[in-house]
């Protein structure tokens, strides 16, 4: 078996609008495609002794070791390998169930589709997932765990923290979109303008000089002091003298930590004598230069949770213990501490592992035991200093046991500090009784305090402390997102988002927009490319300046990730058409649809889907819309069009000369297309189809139709609003048209144009695409032949595998086949096409470059412009 490619998709994508982190991997099963697994003797056998816990795939079957039973009758080994990279992926704590496995138009070649839950994790299943296969159908032993245990530490690298984890869990409860900015744990809540931004429990509102001070523990301690909360005695050294003078001020038991340190790194605690407190100081300077030395205060470690100057929870914090029983040895209890099915690796489960390291030995020395040692039954022993859960220490929920007076110091303190997020520790017997009243002392106040024990106690009520967090960024009608427009389909996709992003701009809202040349905030090119892709549709929403966001939405970014937003306002299809035909699996039109109906299948329910009401396929995909839609066409008696206005339905129609909206059997005429610059005096019938596309969204989203009117008077073509898009250049005594069509049914479209054209001679300038089929590249050169005079076949890039011989090759036969006699010759380079093209002009000549290089051929042709308005031939 052969892995030929492996995607992760992470947005709304072909195989799910819902389920939108999703492996796919394309898999050629060579000659495994002629063994199924009824086939292979032993494999039952092998796998179900290998991964018995796949008895609860249900599968098709739809029971218990339904999954097996289709082993036994037989299956194909693309199916084996999605259930096994789901069950591992569950193995390693990743809880995933959904999974497709389908086979191409090429034999034995098939999609596997699962999904994940961390990207790394999932391709690395993938490819886990296949070795697997091939182990069990060779009988050979393969190490699973070594597998699942590297699958583990993936997610421990790359996965989101406890904390931050549940503040994305809430947002995408209450319908938050987010965004991960890098690897780390800095998160985008929300699109545009409407983003909020945090880091672990850090938020945009954390104040930095908060955070300053609370890192500053010499510093809170100062300001705590000066408002009357009772703090630890104590003082900063930063040498044996230092420690000496600080230990006859407050005397023994002292506790001494790091000045910068955090989650209890360096901290020895409960110290009594002289020698440990240079040991103390020794492991405290290895963190911070100068180091905190404060009276040991007896009692218990709490943590008090305040978010937006309310306490929110409250924990008591028990360092990582074993339990003697007077028979097992202290490792031995700690191996079956860590069985606890709570306690997992890392941040898996709600209770860390307890490990054995340095502190665990000091703690143990002293009090004269190892790891061997036997302790009586019922003697505690402590295995960490601190109460850390990443230590393996555990909590207890006593939030609703908080006296009132406690309560009011905490939620002080977070003022006093001025953190929006703040965790305060304390040393206490208890929190039911003041802290004025039982000597309990405040030790830190924490900035990015961590949720974990609040949000999974070992004991008592867990509490939701990422619900308050959400609460402030985003308090009752403040909204998350932004506008979305999405534009696809075969032509005029660029146009139609370049038009309705202008609309929208002129309604007053900082556009964003993405488009096939580049991606705009307010007109303002940002990046230079093709940029229809999910990336860059997220480059837009992680803007801060944009309100609106209008993106143009290519079948290959579709392809390739999915979607770059979770869903729109409004999705438009422009048209489906045989373009890209035989490439990713995409062999009709019926493929074709598929990949374009993710966008309409995207906008939400209330949303509309603007569609093409000439288009069978368009039509077809409006039967299955969960949202509402509506419907363009050129002629207002269309079947369709009179069908939709007849249920009450919404239509933009080109009527009597006039882009008009009609809602059942009312009209109300928007302009006369003559008047609208963008359909060349109406004669662009294309760009009149993408005008009522525009208008239509426009008008649905809510904008008026005198607003609409004035930016379709104002949207002016040529190479600034629509390079590549019939930019016409007047000279003295020819013109140059400059359009990006590529594929049959954009010939057609400038060929219609070209009629109404007036010319002593036209011609034409093409070229073919490699990755087209050959019937497309064909059909293109005969429209070529039917609409010019003369052609200049050049070809320079986009060869994808053929050969220029071959390519131009098939123009030739194209060309031949036209319905007239048209002369051409063959200029490779485009450049020199252009230039030869124009050294043929005569009065009254309209040369058409049909061009997939757009800014080429717009510099040239701007240059020979150029060059007769300096010589004054042009005024």
């Amino acid at each position: 078996m052969k892995i030929l490619k492996i995607q992760a998709l992470r947005g709304p994508n072909l195989w799910s609008i819902t389920r939108k982190k999703l492996i796919q991997m394309r898999l050629d099963l060579e000659e495994m495609e002629e063994r199924p697994t009824n086939l292979i003797p032993g494999f039952r056998e092998r796998i179900e002794a290998l991964l018995p816990t796949l008895i609860e795939h249900r599968c098709s079957e739809g029971c218990k070791g339904g999954f097996f039973q289709r082993i036994d009758r037989g299956t194909w080994m693309g199916h084996v390998i999605e259930h096994i990279a789901l069950e591992i992926q569950t193995l390693a704590g990743m809880e995933v169930g959904f999974g497709r496995t389908r086979e191409t138009k090429t034999p034995g070649v098939y999609n596997v589709v699962f999904n994940y839950i961390e990207e790394k994790v999932g391709l690395f299943a993938a490819e886990s997932a296949v070795n697997i296969v091939e182990a069990l159908i060779a009988g050979t032993d393969y190490d699973l765990q070594a597998d699942i245990q590297k699958m583990r530490e993936i997610r421990e690298k790359v996965r989101l923290g406890p904390s931050t984890g549940s503040i994305v869990d809430e947002a995408v409860a209450r319908d938050i979109p987010w965004i991960r900015l890098g690897t780390n744990s800095l998160i985008q809540l929300g699109y545009g303008i409407n983003q909020m931004r945090f880091q672990a429990t850090i938020t945009c509102k954390t104040s930095n000089i908060a955070v300053d001070i609370a890192c500053n523990k010499e510093q809170t301690k100062k300001m705590l002091d000066a408002s009357s909360i009772p703090v630890a005695k104590g003082d900063i050294v930063v040498d044996e003298e230092d420690l000496e003078a600080t230990i006859k001020s407050i005397g023994y038991p002292i506790v001494l930590k790091p000045l910068d340190g955090n989650h209890g790194k360096g901290a020895s605690i409960n110290v009594t004598n002289w020698e440990d407190a240079l040991a103390g100081l020794e492991y405290a300077k290895k963190y911070s230069r100068r180091v905190i030395v404060e009276k040991f205060i007896t009692g218990y470690d709490f943590r008090v949770l305040v978010i937006d100057n309310k306490v929110i929870a409250a924990a008591q914090r028990v360092p990582a213990h074993i339990v003697g029983n007077g028979r097992d040895s202290i490792q031995t209890l700690i191996d079956e501490t860590n069985k606890d099915p709570r306690r997992g690796y890392g941040h898996e489960n709600v209770l860390t592992e307890i490990d054995v390291d340095r502190d665990t030995l000091e703690l143990l020395e002293k009090l004269n035991y190892t790891v061997d040692s036997i302790p009586a039954e019922g003697e505690i022993v402590y295995l960490k200093s601190t109460a850390n859960l990443s230590t393996g220490g555990t909590s207890i929920d006593v939030t609703d046991l908080m006296h009132p007076e406690n309560i009011f110091m905490a939620e002080r303190i977070s003022r006093v500090i001025g953190l929006d997020v703040c965790g305060i520790d304390i040393m206490a017997p208890n929190l039911t009784e003041s802290l004025k009243e039982n000597g309990g002392v405040i030790l830190e106040v924490n900035a990015a305090p961590g949720f974990r024990m609040h949000l999974a106690p070992s004991e008592g009520l867990p509490r939701n402390v990422a619900s308050p967090v959400i609460d402030m960024l985003y308090p009752p009608g403040k909204a998350s997102r932004i506008p979305i427009i999405a534009i696809t389909g075969t032509n005029g996709k660029t146009t139609t988002t370049r038009l309705i992003a202008h609309i929208v701009k002129n309604n007053g809202f900082r556009v964003g927009f993405t488009t096939s040349d580049g991606i705009y905030i307010q007109n303002h090119m940002m990046e230079k490319g093709d940029t229809t892709g999910p990336l860059s549709a997220e480059y837009i929403l992680k803007d801060p300046n944009v309100e609106f966001a209008v993106l143009e939405t290519a079948r290959g970014g579709i392809l390739r990730s999915g979607l770059g937003f979770s869903r729109c306002d409004i999705g438009v299809i422009t048209n489906i058409q045989e373009d890209h035909l035989g490439i990713s699996d995409i062999h009709d039109l019926k493929d074709l649809s598929r990949v374009k109906s993710v966008v309409v299948d995207s906008v939400k329910k209330d949303g509309w889907a603007v569609l093409n009401g000439e288009d069978e396929n368009c039509l077809e995909i409006a039967k299955s819309l969960r949202c509402n839609f509506a419907l363009f066409s050129l002629d207002e008696n269309a079947p369709a069009i009179i069908e939709h206005c007849k249920a009450g339905g919404i239509a933009a129609i080109y009527e009597n000369g006039f882009i008009t909206i009609k809602k059942g059997d009312w009209k109300f005429r928007v302009e006369r297309a003559t008047h609208i610059p963008l359909t060349m005096n109406g004669k662009a019938k294309f760009m009149i189809a993408n005008v009522l596309a525009a208008t239509l969204a426009s008008y649905l989203y809510g904008f008026k139709t005198e607003d609409i009117k004035l930016s379709l008077a104002t949207f002016l073509p040529g190479a600034a609003q629509t390079p590549g898009r019939m930019n016409i250049f007047e000279f003295s005594k020819f013109k140059v048209m400059i359009d990006f069509a590529h594929n049959p049914n954009g010939y057609r479209g400038i060929e219609d144009f070209m009629k109404s054209v007036d010319a002593t001679r036209k011609i034409g300038i093409i070229s073919g695409v490699g990755d087209r089929r050959d019937e497309d590249i064909r059909e293109c050169a005969r429209i070529a032949g039917n609409m010019f005079d003369h052609i200049v076949i050049r070809q320079e890039k986009h060869l994808r595998g053929r050969s220029e011989q071959e390519i131009i090759g098939l123009i030739l036969e194209g060309i031949a086949s036209a319905d007239k006699e048209t002369t051409y010759e063959v200029v490779t380079l485009e450049t020199e096409a252009i230039r030869h093209a124009i050294s043929l002009a005569q009065d009254g000549t309209f040369i058409v470059a049909l061009s997939d290089v757009i800014d080429n051929a717009i510099d040239i042709v701007q240059s020979y412009l150029d060059s007769e308005i300096e010589q004054g031939v042009i005024a």
